[in-house]
């Protein structure tokens, strides 16, 4: 098993930024691939970025390209989101999430955290 932790959330102005990270324990070595999903007030949770184990390749939704950059270093078992240029669509629970492949396109989620509010006020 992989236990997922995020931390990092919070409330911020438009414009302004916060990087999320996440820390995985357990069986690290079953988190493959990593990605950060998110989940606004009465919409579905979606995809928001993904990334392979080495990191060399990326995925990000439309809606964050520019914006966002998702990191990871293995070594500390960590994921990281940094958010910049925040709106207030960007309102969210975040959410941690891992797979025993790795695979970012059409990801399959073994694992998710508790997930970290995100509010930008306008």
């Amino acid at each position: 098993q992989v236990q997922l932790v995020e931390s990092g959330g919070g409330s911020v102005q438009a414009g302004g930024s916060l990087r999320l990270s996440c820390a995985a324990s357990g069986r690290t070595s079953s988190a493959k691939a990593m990605a950060w999903f998110r989940r606004a007030p009465g919409k579905e949770r979606e995809f928001v970025a993904g990334i392979t184990w080495s990191g060399s390749s990326t995925r990000y939704a439309d809606s964050v390209k520019g914006r966002f950059t998702i990191s990871r270093a293995n070594a500390q078992h960590t994921m990281y989101l940094q958010m910049n240029s925040l709106k207030p669509e960007d309102t969210a629970v975040y959410y941690c999430s891992a797979g025993s492949t790795d695979t970012i396109g059409s990801m399959q989620v073994n694992y998710w955290g508790q997930g970290t509010q995100v509010t930008v006020s306008s």
